[in-house]
């Protein structure tokens, strides 16, 4: 027995979620790491220099990264899970699994700041300099997350229009 045309649907949004998220998660994770500390830095520093100077300020210790990819794989395991809800509900739903897609990347820029915001004071006490984005980078994370959050209200408002009931009328459920 075959998986039905909307469960490989609700497979495929699912799956295409999974990457989109993970690949929104690698950029965010090399603009908290990589991208913007050497952006910020003085110019002419090398990315292990960098740290090197945030670590004898007392300004960064080797295991926050740790953190940063901890909370950068939130979104990742959150998109897995509903790639599972997909795979094992009895009727999933595309245009539902596309609204939790959606979401789970609307949430990437709170998530964003929330990651970065330590690495941004790092930077700003050891440099002297203003603890914002150096870097271009975030600014298509939080492109990506706006318009997200748009694509979600608008699956989830389409996602309560039915063209058919679901469900048997009253008088035929004896």
């Amino acid at each position: 027995m075959g998986m039905s045309r909307e469960r490989r649907q609700a497979v495929g949004v699912a799956a295409v979620g999974v990457v989109l998220v993970a690949a929104y998660a690698l950029v965010m994770v090399l603009q908290i790491l990589v991208w913007n500390p050497l952006a910020a830095a003085p110019s002419g520093l090398t990315l292990d220099e960098v740290y090197a100077t945030m670590q004898a300020a007392g300004e960064w210790w080797p295991g926050a990264h740790v953190w940063v990819i901890g909370l950068s794989s939130v979104g990742v395991s959150l998109a897995m899970a509903l790639l599972v809800v997909a795979l094992w509900m009895p009727a999933p739903r595309p245009v539902l699994i596309a609204a939790g897609v959606a979401t789970i990347l609307a949430f990437g820029a709170p998530a964003y700041w929330l990651t970065s915001f330590s690495m941004g004071m790092s930077l700003a006490d050891t440099f002297a300099i203003s603890g914002a984005d150096a870097s271009p980078w975030a600014t298509p994370l939080l492109v990506v997350s706006g318009l997200a959050t748009v694509a979600a209200f608008v699956l989830a408002l389409g996602a309560g229009v039915r063209r058919e009931p679901r469900l048997a009328p009253s008088s035929d459920l004896r």
